[in-house]
């Protein structure tokens, strides 16, 4: 059987297609001892594939691919660890000796609890959470403890991702269990942007919090929803821990989880390297405002609106309720509106899970 016929599409709808794919490359590399493809070790580029998104063409290619990913995979689950937080359960992954533990939002609550933090080999020290980032669902904790801790290095925010990327993702899914270290899974990343990482790597409740790593061991991001397919499932970026952290380290909350904030009812044009506005949904805040398809927006609550990105940014900064002022560009006239921030009726079509 040739490789084109056995692997998995990337981004494939079908999870057992996926499963499939991985467990026979788990037997193919078994069943063929190490000196069927020792000389040709040397000449596999792992980069190509880990970082470029090619597949496996090869059995020397499997055979250094497992290798680098058990050695990889050792190394993830000595820095990730289990969160308790009151009755609740979930994940996350330490990134400093000194113990300061990445998580998400959603598994620390609020900032200021007391929180046991559960180590690979099954003790619990003592911690407590920072701040909290609700809109991104980035969150922070610290293990109050002293040192030093096993850690993970995060990835600079400056190296983008790309599509059909290989990561690996650790966590406790369904919470912590006495005797099992940390569960390690496989995938490949689907889509990214500055709000979130979709990846197929399969989560379940207690893996939120825990950490996504690129090959070569560093964080890149967080577990923080569950999709209703397990082909996606969504990642807090690094970056959002990095361009917050002295927030967070401060203990600040701001912010909304995801169907819970405001909105003001627009869809921005994604051909435009302004906020211009592509859509104004009928009897939402934006529409009663007198926004129009085709406005530009200047400043927002006024502060500078650079894009529709940075829009969505300073919306999630409010609360539904408030009045702000819009100022806009339509055809060659700047106006002023007033808004009042709405509130989200329905729940994401993603849903949060401790």
């Amino acid at each position: 059987m040739s490789l084109s016929h056995i692997r998995g599409g990337l981004g494939s709808s079908s999870p057992s297609a996926r499963c499939g794919w991985l467990l026979i490359l788990a037997l193919l590399v078994t069943a063929f001892p190490s000196s069927v493809v020792a000389s040709e070790s040397s000449e596999v580029d792992l980069e190509s594939i880990f970082f470029g998104g090619r597949e496996p063409q090869s059995l020397a290619e499997l055979q250094v691919m497992e290798r680098h990913q058990q050695e990889l995979a050792k190394k993830a689950v000595a820095c990730t660890v289990g969160i308790i937080v009151g009755s609740a359960h979930g994940s996350g992954v330490i990134i400093s000796p000194d113990g300061y533990v990445l998580t998400a939002a959603h598994v620390g609550g609020v900032p200021n609890r007391a929180a046991r933090v559960v180590l690979p080999d099954g003790r619990q020290v003592r911690g407590k959470t920072l701040g909290a980032y609700r809109t991104l669902d980035a969150g922070l904790m610290k293990i109050e403890e002293p040192g030093p801790w096993p850690y993970a290095e995060m990835a600079s925010a400056e190296e983008p991702l790309r599509i059909g990327q290989w990561c690996l993702v650790t966590g406790h899914p369904g919470g912590y269990q006495e005797g099992r270290s940390p569960v390690v899974r496989l995938g490949r990343i689907l889509l990214t942007d500055r709000f979130a990482i979709t990846t197929d790597c399969t989560l379940v409740g207690g893996d939120s919090g825990g950490p996504l790593f690129d090959m070569e061991g560093r964080v890149i991001g967080i577990n923080s929803r569950i999709g209703r397919l397990l082909t996606a499932n969504m990642h807090v970026p690094i970056n959002a821990y990095q361009e917050t952290w002295d927030r967070l380290v401060k203990s600040e909350e701001w912010g909304h989880f995801p169907g819970t904030g405001p909105f003001i009812g627009v869809r921005g044009d994604t051909e435009a390297a302004t906020a211009r506005l592509a859509e104004v949904y009928p009897g939402t805040p934006a529409a009663q405002a007198g926004l129009q398809p085709g406005d530009v927006i200047l400043k927002f609550a006024e502060r500078v609106v650079s894009d529709f990105s940075s829009l969505q940014l300073l919306v999630n900064d409010t609360q539904p309720g408030d009045k702000v002022q819009i100022e806009l560009r339509r055809g060659e006239q700047e106006l002023t509106l007033e808004l009042v921030v709405g509130q989200q009726r329905s729940p994401s079509r993603l849903e949060l899970e401790p």
